[in-house]
């Protein structure tokens, strides 16, 4: 390679760099709270109704019918956290992240490695990829100098911005594939939705590799090596230099008991059991929902804490981070209500059929989501909102159904790169602030938008309508 071929190379990775950290100081300046984001989506639907006919006391009274409508998907969103939480810091993952973080010897080298972890464990659980990726950043910052804080800050949280919903935790399709949890309403038009027609398509894992692998790409080229802001700048590597837990013996005969491993062994042994008995009754793909999948995160859990107040401990540890889900949810259940109580959807679903085509609507699906993903940064209340009308336009157009979901789940992520909703539990453990990172999760929003896009139409024209997926 000669000198002027590499000098016009290295002009271009310093663009990006460079747009990269404009990025990032821009939103420092001018980005809000998540939870006003669902107050926009709020009024935004609110008005919505108004413009569909429906009088402003029913949409009130809609408002109201459908605040408490997901609860008992709000508590397995928090489980979600809750479990994917204490196995990342149990002591065994501690240690594999221990050792994982001495792996990388450069700054670039570290920021993509930890995007390439964030994506890999999110693929398992979206819960534990966030903090797994927050605590493999911190400890890397440890040992690599020069890192820009900014950049493997949103490294770490590049999993839920990318490929977490084409995974084993993807809430859209979870819920499909639970018919204890689908709302009655879905229920009716599109009946359960199977694993093996959405998360296990091999188109769907196409798209994932795809998304890795650019992702792994963008984060390696835009970390920025000339201006940086390391851990230092702000003022927070002191913090990460956590001292070791000192070992304090039990005061107390409850204190003894509460350091029993056997009571953790027994409890867990039994709950893996029933998973067992589970799986050999009903098959892999039919166990695998969203109850399931939340109780054998917590088995593992207790069994990898080995002692029972590690593990309550690690619970009120990760309850904050559960805050967002807990109070913006029953908001997003009220949206819910107003779409499908009112003529919101039937509308919605007439639009998208007249609109489009059988080979364009996956296209329709993807901006569309992506576009909502700013104000309801949730993929599965989010879905519970689109799926009426998604899916009756899908199934009157003869579009596959499972992969109006995965395209869904694609693109729903997208805007999980610049609403900071779900940054939450990253930002504590890293001691940041959203618009700390969302100048390079955005730069990575750019380069996905046009790769899903692109992605979602090609490999929709690789499948055939299902009439009736058993």
């Amino acid at each position: 390679m000669t000198m002027k071929s590499e000098a016009a190379i290295e002009e271009k990775l310093g663009r990006l760099e460079s747009l990269g950290v404009a990025l990032a100081d821009w939103s420092q300046r001018w980005f809000p709270d998540a939870f006003v984001f669902a107050l926009l989506a709020l009024i935004v639907v609110f008005l919505g109704g108004i413009v569909a006919g429906s009088r402003v006391s029913d949409l009130v009274d809609y408002f109201g019918q459908g605040f408490w409508s997901l609860i008992p998907f709000t508590m397995q969103m928090a489980m979600i956290i809750i479990g994917g939480y204490v196995v990342a810091v149990s002591p065994p993952v501690s240690r594999i992240i221990q050792r994982l973080a001495r792996i990388p010897r450069t700054p670039r080298h570290a920021i993509a490695f930890t995007a390439l972890f964030s994506m890999l464990v999110s693929l398992i659980s979206w819960g534990m990829g966030i903090i797994f990726a927050a605590l493999l950043a911190r400890e890397i910052v440890k040992h690599v100098r020069g890192i820009d804080y900014r950049a493997i800050g949103a490294a770490a949280y590049l999993g839920q911005g990318t490929v977490w919903a084409l995974g084993l935790s993807s809430s859209a399709a979870l819920l499909m594939a639970s018919p204890g949890s689908i709302p009655p309403a879905l229920l009716n038009i599109s009946g359960v939705i199977p694993l093996s027609q959405t998360i296990y398509l091999w188109q769907s894992m196409v798209m994932a590799i795809v998304l890795t692998c650019s992702g792994v790409l963008v984060a390696h080229f835009s970390a920025p090596v000339r201006s940086t802001k390391t851990a230092e700048w702000f003022g927070v590597h002191e913090t990460l230099e956590a001292c070791p837990p000192e070992k304090v013996e039990p005061a107390t005969k409850g204190e003894w008991l509460e350091n029993l491993p056997w009571l953790s062994v027994i409890i867990g042994v039994t709950g893996f059991v029933y998973l067992a008995r589970l799986l050999a009754a009903r098959g892999p793909l039919a166990v695998l929902d969203l109850n399931t999948y939340n109780f054998s995160f917590l088995m593992a859990g207790l069994l990898l804490h080995w002692r029972p107040r590690s593990f309550t401990q690690a619970v009120t540890n990760a309850v904050p981070a559960t805050s967002g889900v807990l109070i913006q949810f029953p908001f997003y259940g009220g949206i819910f209500g107003i779409v499908t109580m009112s003529p919101i959807a039937a509308g919605l679903a007439r639009f998208f059929v007249h609109v489009s085509s059988r080979a364009s609507f996956p296209l329709l699906v993807s901006i569309y989501s992506a576009v909502l993903g700013m104000f309801v940064p949730s993929g599965g209340s989010k879905w519970v909102i689109e799926a009426p009308y998604m899916l009756q336009a899908a199934k009157d157009l003869h579009v596959h159904l499972g992969w109006v979901v995965q395209v869904y789940n694609a693109s729903e992520a997208l805007p999980n790169l610049i609403n900071p909703f779900w940054m939450l539990p990253i930002l504590g453990i890293l001691k940041m602030r959203a618009r700390d990172m969302v100048g390079f999760t955005a730069l990575q929003c750019m380069v996905n938008v046009a790769l899903v896009l692109l992605l979602v139409w090609s490999l929709a024209r690789t499948l055939t309508y299902l009439p009736s997926i058993p």
